[in-house]
């Protein structure tokens, strides 16, 4: 791990793959699904697959913004009792295993509520996150939060829908750090056979406010989809996709063909 906080190696990764002319390849992982050391082989497959920076998903009894598929994922990791202060041990584990890519972990406020806001931030950063989603705390409500993290200099990353009002689109603006979560549908997470027509529009209308890279998710699932969002976007993030292939097998061969044929895609643009 270098000496650098967690938003500004977020803004190195950006950079990196912008003067590439590529997207970054973001993929999602449940921490604790299926199990915990799949979970750590798991991320690991993904960094070495290509992965350019990871939302990794700290578990929640009340996951409004995640689809079926995510949804169990986390269940069972709870089921199993996976807990806030177990994620972290996992991403200091990663961290000591040498994954380097940055991470932003998505989770809800009840969990970083009950935890210590303050004291969570802190020993998130300790462990090795390097930002944070939180979709059912919006801006309006994150003082504490934006100030606890930047104080130990993570990243506070928010979301937009396509529903989302000019209004809205400048709020987050002024207020998001590290990149803006773009959700590309109206709706919860999952994988989808086609990407909306009006995506493009949508991130046309954000960038108009704003010169923070914008990252698309919920979705996304094949290279050809990818490569259609990396020529649009400054990343590409894939969640169920990525989550239900890492339950099919032992070795996870399904996984890492799916996370190579993604990063492949967000590695180069759809012309």
């Amino acid at each position: 791990m270098s000496a650098k906080t967690g938003l500004e190696r977020i803004n190195h990764t950006f950079a990196v793959a912008r003067q590439e002319r590529r997207a970054a390849f973001m993929p999602y992982h449940a921490l604790g699904y299926p199990s915990r050391q799949v979970t750590i082989d798991a991320i690991a497959a993904l960094a070495d697959a290509g992965a350019d920076l990871f939302e990794i998903g700290i578990p929640h009894s009340d996951p409004l913004a995640d689809g079926p598929t995510v949804q169990t994922a986390t269940h069972q990791a709870l089921m199993q009792g996976t807990t806030v202060t177990a994620c972290l041990e996992m991403v200091r584990e990663l961290r000591d295993r040498g994954v380097t890519q940055p991470f932003c972990g998505m989770t809800y406020f009840n969990p970083l509520y009950r935890y210590g806001v303050e004291r969570f931030v802190n020993d998130a950063a300790a462990a090795g996150l390097d930002g944070l989603i939180v979709p059912d705390l919006p801006p309006e409500e994150a003082t504490e939060l934006e100030q606890a993290c930047r104080r130990a200099g993570l990243a506070t990353v928010y979301m937009l829908a396509p529903t989302s009002t000019e209004e809205r689109i400048r709020l987050v603006a002024g207020h998001a750090t590290g990149f803006i979560y773009m959700v590309s549908v109206t709706g919860i997470t999952g994988a989808r056979s086609e990407l909306p027509p009006d995506l493009a529009a949508f991130v046309r209308s954000v960038r108009r406010h704003t010169d923070l890279p914008l990252a698309v998710g919920f979705g996304i699932s094949t290279g050809e989809q990818a490569a259609a969002v990396a020529a649009i976007a400054d990343g590409v993030i894939v969640g169920s996709a990525l989550v239900r292939a890492a339950g099919v097998d032992d070795d996870l061969a399904t996984l890492k063909a799916l996370a190579a044929d993604l990063a492949r895609g967000s590695h180069h643009p759809a012309a």
